[in-house]
């Protein structure tokens, strides 16, 4: 058990069987009447994000989460085939369960699932992954000092802007907690 005194960023925890995650909190001991503690969290079964208010001495239970290294597959309609890297046990994750991650899922990338109760609550990415461009406007050779940009579809279908020298079969890094483009890659 966990009292509420005790939440800080990015400790997990259970509230009414949910499973939630700390984005913020704040300790408040105003003039007059008890103390509190004014918490933000995401549930992260419905991705809603949640302000509330406990007393110090709320008790919540603390959840145990269980991180493993998997190796992304391949997409099989709407799932996403994941393979367990110490057992090579293959496992599915449905599309909508992948988030954001789903736009940086490439072929036998290596990644951490977050599981909870065995069950995968949320796939953790690199920072940096490289994507190849398979569809743009062909790049303007020499155009390199203008602040101008142009549209891009990447090899796992996300799109996103970058300048305007970038061609088709070019590699790009991308940051994953952004979506922002960083550099080509020289390959």
């Amino acid at each position: 058990m966990i009292s509420a005194n005790d939440l800080r960023a990015g400790i997990t925890f259970e509230i009414d069987n949910e499973l939630c995650v700390v984005i913020s909190y704040q300790h408040v001991k105003p003039g007059k009447g008890s103390p509190f503690v004014r918490v933000k969290f995401k549930n992260l079964n419905t991705d809603n994000i949640i302000e509330k208010t406990f007393r110090p001495e709320e008790k919540f239970k603390k959840a145990f989460l269980e991180r493993k290294s998997m190796q992304y597959l391949y997409k099989e309609g709407d799932n996403f085939v994941f393979m367990d890297l110490q057992t090579y046990e293959q496992f599915y994750l449905p599309s909508e369960d992948a988030g954001d991650a789903a736009n940086y899922l490439k072929e036998n990338l290596e990644i951490s699932v977050v599981f909870f109760k065995n069950k995968p609550v949320s796939v953790e990415l690199p920072t940096f992954v490289e994507l190849a461009v398979v569809e743009t406007e062909p790049g303007v050779r020499g155009d390199t000092a203008t602040s101008a940009m142009k549209p891009v579809v990447l090899e796992t279908g996300y799109k996103l802007n970058v300048p305007l020298f970038i061609n088709i079969g070019d590699v790009l890094r991308i940051d994953t907690r952004t979506g922002e483009y960083l550099e080509r890659v020289n390959k």
